[in-house]
């Protein structure tokens, strides 16, 4: 078994290294949130108070984190990755962050003596919980098939993108299109529901039809549905509106970048920002469905407690 350094211990986070212990991994993990720490650690992870510590001894490091800057950040200085990890050490970053940054981690990585992967992972903290995370690998062959000897405990499936900065690549495309499903998720269920369909009997129409969609199997906002939806629990998040918010703006940068236009990707751009401005930037993605209703109402939600944050 391996020692895995680990440093971002949130709602991904702390589900993911849940995994690698029960698979006999000896995991360091550092975050800045002592209650996150004391998470981790509940389900034996060794929780440590800097990255330094993280990365001591370590066979791989896995950074998981919300932002390009918050990845560089440990990766800087004095106190981070690359000052204290041994050269040994494969460098993992899961994080979902802009082509840009996930770029220059491989080029410094490399100057630096290390080996560095991009890889960041679809599924969800449900998936992150069972195990079956979606994980898409950038970088050189070798180092992405020593990778993925790491992350088997966490994923159901292990896909090879490509070479540096193809994973988030991949990613980010994919996010994209999530947040795009979610729009028609939203739609749909409310249209059904207004001409008079039953939710349950329209959801199993549309799971053996071609509206079918990860985001109407996982996250339908009905309540009592879809068993995983946050609909059930008053939209709290299992992938909360700032981040998907974050990662639609990395898809329509790209898209700049790459000279296309992606419309529909700006419409669900939009209503995620607006939910933002109301103060629900901490509540689930999913709760965009409420623009669906003028009155800004949708099944499930209370409309109370604004101003939350996953900051």
């Amino acid at each position: 078994m391996s020692t895995i350094g680990w440093i971002g211990l949130g709602n991904m986070g702390s589900r993911m290294t849940a995994n690698l212990v029960r698979a006999g991994h000896t995991v360091q993990g550092f975050d800045l949130s002592e209650r996150a720490r004391e998470q981790a650690a509940s389900v034996g992870v060794r929780s440590v108070n800097s990255v330094a510590e993280a990365v001591a001894g370590a066979d791989a490091v896995f950074t998981m984190l919300p932002k390009g800057a918050h990845v560089l950040s440990v990766f800087e200085g004095e106190s981070g990755i690359w000052a204290n990890a041994d050269r040994r050490t494969l460098l993992i970053d899961s994080s979902t962050i802009d082509i840009e940054t996930s770029t220059l981690l491989h080029a410094r990585s490399g100057e630096a003596g290390f080996s560095f992967v991009d890889a960041p992972v679809s599924g969800g903290v449900s998936g992150a919980a069972d195990g079956t995370l979606a994980f898409m690998l950038g970088g050189d062959p070798a180092d992405c098939d020593r990778a993925a000897e790491f992350i088997g405990p966490m994923s159901g499936r292990i896909f090879k993108a490509g070479g540096p900065a193809m994973g988030i690549s991949a990613k980010i495309a994919n996010n994209m299109m999530l947040m795009i499903n979610v729009v028609a998720n939203s739609e749909g269920a409310q249209l059904a529901e207004r001409m008079g369909l039953d939710p349950k009997v329209f959801w199993d129409i549309v799971s053996a039809s071609s509206g079918r969609s990860w985001a109407q199997q996982t996250w339908y906002p009905q309540p009592g549905v879809s068993a995983s939806s946050p609909a059930n629990n008053n939209y709290e998040p299992g992938f909360a509106a700032e981040l998907a918010a974050k990662d639609v703006g990395l898809a329509l940068a790209a898209g700049a970048a790459a000279g296309i236009e992606l419309p529909a990707a700006e419409i669900v751009g939009a209503q995620l920002d607006r939910l933002i401005a109301e103060g629900y930037g901490g509540r689930d993605c999913t709760l965009i469905a409420k623009y669906v209703d003028p009155a800004g109402r949708v099944a499930g939600w209370d409309g109370e407690d604004a101003g939350r944050s996953v900051a």
